[in-house]
């Protein structure tokens, strides 16, 4: 019985990944190893052959990111010639004292046949060569590499608010909007390494013409004094052999720079190669022939010029503008004569006529575009998700989304808010700065631009980044231009808390409750109460400032209360008794006694009177209701001035209606009523309105 042995295969390896690890370390061991002069002549052939496949394919591409893996190229490519040269010097200063075809037969083709021999002719074809793709072509593609990068990065802001703008109005999916904003930094990091890479051709241009010499003088260094040459075969047999050397490496190295070049200084069309766009652009027209052939004749008949060479590229050039009169001719009477346009027609309107108004949106000038990109540090973007999860958490229902965009008619660091495209808040900000506000108890000045926190309002300077800590040693509050934004719009979707809550985010709330509580929500809504009415009591709640976080309580009190009560008001009064607690939590903190507003007995007998006789707060006697306006604002700003919360207790039947009649003159006023209080709280009236305390 015989055995075989196998050899396992090898599984799970992917050549393609190890092809690049291998190569190079192919590349670093020709740089110590020695290489006969076969394997020189097959290397530097296939230098010669990788430079004219990189070319061609510089020609073929689209658009520079189609070769993306250039800069990389470029890279190989150069550390390949170096190696080469390294190798190669080995070889010529061992053994460049047996004749021109020491370091292989390559080297001896370009040392012989391209210079015929003559060194100083080589010498001087080697200075050319690395003048043309040192200080033309890879100076050249450079410089505009490194102008393309510098653009792109500038471009890249608007590039990706354009795509978040397309995104934003449904033109595109969030798939293409991926692709997009990959191929917008890809093209920045392309041209960003291609302006690096720029630096590998000219350094080893310079490294070309050090070993050129290095090989010279080393070579009759060694030919004379150690294998006794004469100077004049030492000076010919190694010269011959470097400059052979520096002209094998030299030539692929201009192809590679010429490919550099093809690549960073094309237009992309998207839809032409090189070949396609050059052909195109310059042959496509008639006219340009005929006047060219016309000029080169003239030219051509002048005494003393080369008659037939020029008359004979004027004939060329008239054939071939007649030759493209008769194609474009032919071309235009195949064409098909276009269909006689239709009647105009006056389309119908549609649904799609109608845009969809965005609920919370914010817009700003182009200086702040940087604050909310999103390839960047985007701190605006982090601070508007972080505003939606405390509003969550903190309110209790998810706010919509804000749409952001920016807004060409605003001023550059101007913003602005709006609720379903209305502005509801507008302001200005200045990116770099920060904003010092004085929370009142500054009395040192600060250099910089006076202004207002857009917020609250209160006096700030905009100062700079030196000055950020003499300003918070002053006691001011410094904050920057994200955290301004960010606060503004904090502030306004806390106090339009109630315009938020659509009859959707109503749903969504009872849908997500019903998930732990499926049939308090089925007996509620809409067996007892339609989806509208419970809306309204939440609005109502969130117009007062209290929080619906507790909605299996609401929910409680809705049902027990909704087969005698339908309206929204009178049920909104009930739940407030039943969140009492947490309502008097949200005002006061965690406190036994709570520092109130009451009314004076007259002023509040004479308002229930007012009440029973079927009137309201807001139709009393006019001198009476300015009055009162007054006195609750005096009584408000005596409370903050104590740093207590403004609270004004009332009767249950007057809560209502003085909470609607003193919301939008004093809004920072709250009205609680008795019944809202719970037991064990101790009340301690410091203000009176219509008395004295």
């Amino acid at each position: 019985m015989s055995t075989a042995l196998r050899i396992p295969a090898l599984s799970g390896v992917d050549l393609k990944a190890l092809a690049g690890p291998i190569f190079i370390m192919l590349i670093l061991a020709m740089l110590v190893l020695p290489l006969s002069p076969f394997m020189l002549d097959l290397l530097f052939t296939f230098n010669i052959a990788l430079s004219i496949m990189v070319l061609l394919v510089s020609l073929y591409t689209k658009k520079a990111l189609d070769f993306i893996a250039f800069p990389t190229v470029l890279l190989i490519s150069t550390l390949l010639r170096l190696s080469l040269n390294v190798a190669s010097t080995r070889v010529v200063l061992m053994h460049g004292h047996t004749g021109p075809d020491a370091a292989g037969k390559v080297i001896e083709s370009f040392g012989e046949f391209l210079i015929g021999g003559n060194y100083a002719v080589g010498i001087v074809v080697f200075i050319i060569l690395v003048v043309i793709n040192f200080v033309v072509i890879t100076k050249g593609a450079g410089r505009i590499a490194e102008v393309s990068a510098r653009f792109t990065l500038d471009a890249m802001p608007g590039k990706q608010m354009a795509i978040d703008a397309d995104l934003n109005a449904g033109l595109i999916g969030e798939d293409e909007a991926r692709q997009r904003r990959a191929a917008v930094a890809q093209e920045a990091d392309f041209f960003g390494s291609m302006d690096g890479a720029s630096k590998f051709v000219r350094g080893d241009a310079i490294a070309g013409i050090l070993i050129l010499f290095i090989n010279v003088i080393g070579g009759l260094a060694i030919g004379v004094l150690q294998h006794d040459l004469a100077l004049a075969e030492a000076t010919r047999n190694y010269t011959l052999l470097a400059i052979g050397d520096g002209l094998v490496a030299q030539i692929p190295a201009l192809v590679i720079s010429i490919a550099a070049g093809m690549i960073v200084s094309r237009v992309s069309t998207g839809e032409d190669d090189v070949g396609t766009q050059v052909f195109s652009s310059i042959f496509s027209r008639p006219e340009v022939f005929y006047i060219t052939a016309a000029i080169i004749g003239m030219m051509g008949l002048m005494p003393g010029m080369p008659n037939f060479v020029f008359l004979l590229i004027a004939a060329g050039l008239f054939a071939l503008g007649y030759r493209r009169s008769q194609l474009k001719q032919a071309v235009a009477e195949e064409a098909p004569l276009p269909a006689p346009a239709p009647a105009p027609e006056t389309q119908e309107a549609s649904w799609l006529d109608v845009a969809p108004v965005d609920t919370l949106g914010l817009e700003f000038g182009y200086r702040l575009i940087p604050l909310v990109d999103a390839s960047g540090d985007g701190e605006l973007i982090r601070r508007i998700k972080g505003i939606r999860k405390k509003f969550a958490r903190e309110i209790g229902f998810l706010p919509p989304a804000v749409h952001i965009r920016d807004n060409l008619e605003l001023r550059p660091s101007a913003y602005r808010i709006t609720l379903k495209g209305v502005e509801i808040g507008a302001g200005e900000v200045h990116a770099g700065l920060f904003m010092a506000i004085d929370p009142g108890n500054v009395n040192a000045t600060l250099p910089g631009m006076a202004t207002q926190d857009p917020a609250f309002g209160l006096p700030a300077v905009w100062v700079e980044p030196e000055l950020r800590e003499q300003a918070q040693a002053y006691g001011y509050t410094v904050v920057d231009a994200g955290t301004v934004v960010a606060t503004h719009l904090n502030h306004l979707v806390t106090t339009h808390a109630a315009e938020l809550l659509g009859r959707q985010e109503v749903q969504q709330l009872l849908d997500h409750l019903a998930k732990d509580t499926p049939k308090l929500v089925e007996d509620l809504v809409p067996k007892l109460l339609s989806l509208s009415t419970v809306q309204k009591v939440l609005q109502s709640l969130l117009q007062e400032g209290v929080h619906i976080r507790d909605m299996r309580s609401i929910i409680d009190c809705l049902a027990d209360n909704a087969p005698r009560v339908q309206d929204p008001h009178e049920l909104t009064a009930l739940v407030r008794v039943e969140l009492g607690r947490a309502i008097v939590q949200q005002l006061f903190g965690n406190v036994a006694e709570l520092p109130v507003i009451a009314l004076d007995q007259r002023l509040e007998h004479l308002l229930l009177q007012t009440l029973q006789a079927g009137g309201n707060v807001a139709g009393m006697e006019p001198g009476l209701a300015d009055t009162l306006l007054e006195q609750a604002a005096s009584a408000t700003r005596r409370q903050e001035a104590l740093d207590l919360p403004a609270v004004l207790l009332a009767p249950a039947a007057l809560r209502p209606l003085l909470a609607r009649f003193l919301h939008r003159t004093v809004p920072q006023l709250k009205v609680l009523s008795h019944a809202e209080v719970p037991e064990g709280k101790i009340i301690k009236v410091t203000s009176m309105i219509g008395g004295t305390a």
